[in-house]
């Protein structure tokens, strides 16, 4: 398999490139591509690393050489929140690198499986859908917005909540990657109970996780290890997948039919050519209902700011 890795000099790129590294398996190809011109050293410093898994670093303005023959792309280039900023401020300078760099792919490896991690992911997951659509080369199984962060702070405060194995604990999320437009499907959780009062926080936590991270940092960075953990979790599921792996099944922010949005998060089963199935979500709560209708304006509207961009 070839992973090729967009960004892959800044903080969720390293990350995300250091455990690739480690859990690809054996005979895979690394490439690692960012603009900056320290990124063949991260190669370097990850060829170090023994495992084998070959690794190559590309900068510069065009990241063709890195895609050539990707299997599996993951985007993370772009700038990081700072305190005061949420997802949509990061709009204008990240669409524009989103754009660039899905052209690229557009052109060098149309049919790899793309998973964009660059925020705002419900509005620059639209912008790929239509480059690639622009190009005539948008196949709707095969891009993916990794929302995979969620999920993972979501098993992990629920478990520190209740006193579980972070192990035992699964929880889907749906809808999108910002603030209201998550939301963790706390109901469906086996074995575990809430109070109202519970659900409530909960929920507000796992949706301002990204925001207490900034702050915590006091200016020095948002969310890069748990977002490159998150990242390289989703990235192996379509490696396990495209090897013919059965039941690899993550929740994405994609474009699965879904009544509530052109785009929308929810669980799908992987196969070799992205997407195999849209798993249906369930049951929701009271609660969790009126919480996906409060926000589909949102969702929505972020999705049009996408669509009008590369318009």
């Amino acid at each position: 398999m070839k992973v090729a890795v967009l960004g892959a000099a800044g903080g969720i790129g390293q990350a995300l490139a250091l455990l690739l590294k480690t859990q690809l398996p054996a005979g895979s190809q690394l490439s690692l591509y960012d603009i900056a011109p320290v990124t063949p050293g991260v190669a370097v410093d990850l060829s170090h690393i023994p495992t084998a898994v070959d690794v190559k670093g590309f900068a510069g303005e065009d990241p063709t050489p890195a895609l050539e023959g990707a299997d599996v792309v993951l985007i993370s280039a772009g700038v990081a929140r700072k305190p005061g900023m949420d997802r949509s401020d990061l709009f204008n300078i990240n669409a524009g690198i989103v754009r660039n760099l899905i052209e690229k792919v557009a052109v060098t490896c149309p049919k790899a499986l793309v998973g964009v991690i660059t925020n705002p992911v419900n509005t620059t997951v639209a912008i790929a859908a239509e480059v690639l659509k622009k190009a005539g080369v948008y196949d709707k199984n095969r891009l993916f917005g990794v929302t995979t962060l969620d999920v993972i702070r979501s098993e992990t405060f629920v478990a520190e909540l209740k006193g579980k194995n972070v192990a035992d604990v699964k929880v889907n999320v749906i809808g999108g990657h910002s603030g209201v437009t998550i939301l963790p499907l706390l109901s469906q959780i086996d074995g575990v109970s809430f109070t109202e009062d519970e659900v409530a926080a909960l929920t507000k936590r796992i949706q301002n996780a990204g925001t207490e991270v900034v702050e915590a940092k006091a200016g020095g960075g948002s969310a890069t290890l748990s977002m490159g953990q998150a990242a390289c979790r989703f990235g192996l599921s379509l490696v396990r997948a495209l090897n013919g792996e059965s039941n690899v099944v993550e929740c994405a922010y994609v474009d699965g039919g879904s009544e509530h949005a052109a785009l929308f998060a929810q669980p799908v089963l992987l196969g070799k050519n992205g997407i195999e199935k849209v798993l249906p979500y369930g049951e929701l709560s009271a609660f969790e209902a009126q919480a996906r209708d409060s926000m589909l304006d949102t969702l929505k509207a972020d999705i049009q700011l996408g669509v009008d961009f590369v318009k």
